[in-house]
């Protein structure tokens, strides 16, 4: 599948990009990222994971920096001193699963605190001010299902608040009646996935949906009629592996339109060639390389975005 005309991935500069991120504090790209910094490491940690190098950076150092940001109620904030979000605390405990140190928390806490945000109706609000989006609903789900403490939350309404998102093109939106996009799908897809609920949905339909993001290019976009993006290698091609309908789409071209992100002399992946690189796309140009079972590159899991080998010893009590 993978030839010499597709180009390399230059694994070596990408690690050395994200480290090299890793160290940036004062940079203007850092100070805007500032407040999303949880998911920047986890976004740069997994890409190292993945590469196999995971072993450049300190353990207890990463640990520290994430417990930092743990508040009184048992969620995380993006950053030291900000304010507690369920994407974070997913961030948070995706990072310590990586390291094999979630039993530094108190899970029951961080639990109570992903479950406190369900609603009546089954959705999830992000945070306190109650903004709800079925992002919120997967990353409930995930981070329940790694701590082992799906129970505390109603599964069942959660699935059909999930479902009650589905559109007549088989796509799902962020809230019922809300537009088809790509990474709301792979956040419902993912989450009926972990709740063993992928049979109540009409896998051919949205196999259709997800198989026409395909753009001449190689590339996925999110939506129709927009431009491709590498972050939508993870998104789309991961919903259509765990919906068995991988088949649909040219993987070849996606490989090649990933690796021509690439920055070959100075490291990085970017949205599309010749852009600006950055940790996000990185992180995701590397995981849709994985999905494609890129030589090199670990096996990673379409539903939980770890490594297969991290989620086996998380979920399954497999050690590698």
């Amino acid at each position: 599948m993978f030839t010499h005309q597709m180009g390399e991935l230059a694994s070596q500069k990408h690690v050395r990009f994200i480290l090299s991120k890793a160290k940036e504090k004062d940079s203007y790209e850092s100070v805007l990222m500032e407040h999303i910094r949880m998911n920047g490491a986890y976004w740069g940690l997994t890409t190292l994971d993945l590469l196999g190098r995971l072993d450049t950076v300190d353990v207890n150092e990463v640990v520290s920096e994430v417990l930092q940001c743990q508040h009184e109620s048992g969620g995380f904030g993006g950053n030291v001193g900000h304010d507690p979000h369920i994407h974070y605390t997913l961030s948070a405990v995706q990072i310590l699963a990586l390291f094999d140190k979630v039993d530094v928390l108190d899970v029951e806490k961080v639990a109570d605190y992903v479950a406190g945000l369900q609603n009546e109706d089954g959705s999830f609000s992000g945070d306190m001010w109650g903004e709800v989006d079925t992002r919120f609903s997967y990353i409930a789900i995930c981070c329940l299902a790694l701590l082992h403490l799906l129970d505390k939350i109603n599964v069942e309404k959660a699935v059909d608040y999930i479902l009650s998102c589905k559109n007549h093109d088989g796509g799902f939106g962020c809230t019922p009646g809300g537009e088809s996009h790509a990474g709301q799908i792979f956040c419902c897809v993912g989450a009926l996935a972990i709740t063993g609920s992928l049979h109540r949905i009409d896998k051919d339909l949205l196999g259709w949906w997800l198989c026409e993001r395909q753009v001449k290019s190689g590339g996925l976009n999110g939506r129709p009629e927009k431009l491709p993006d590498v972050c939508y290698s993870w998104w789309v091609l991961s919903s259509l592996i765990m919906i068995d309908r991988v088949h649909w789409i040219n993987k070849e071209k996606l490989a090649k339109f990933i690796l021509d992100c690439q920055d070959i002399e100075n490291g990085g992946i970017s949205d599309r060639p010749d852009d600006a690189c950055d940790a996000y796309h990185t992180y995701f140009g590397v995981a849709g390389l994985s999905l494609l079972e890129y030589p090199g590159v670990k096996a990673i899991d379409p539903a939980y975005a770890l490594p297969v080998d991290v989620v086996n010893r998380i979920i399954l009590g497999i050690k590698g």
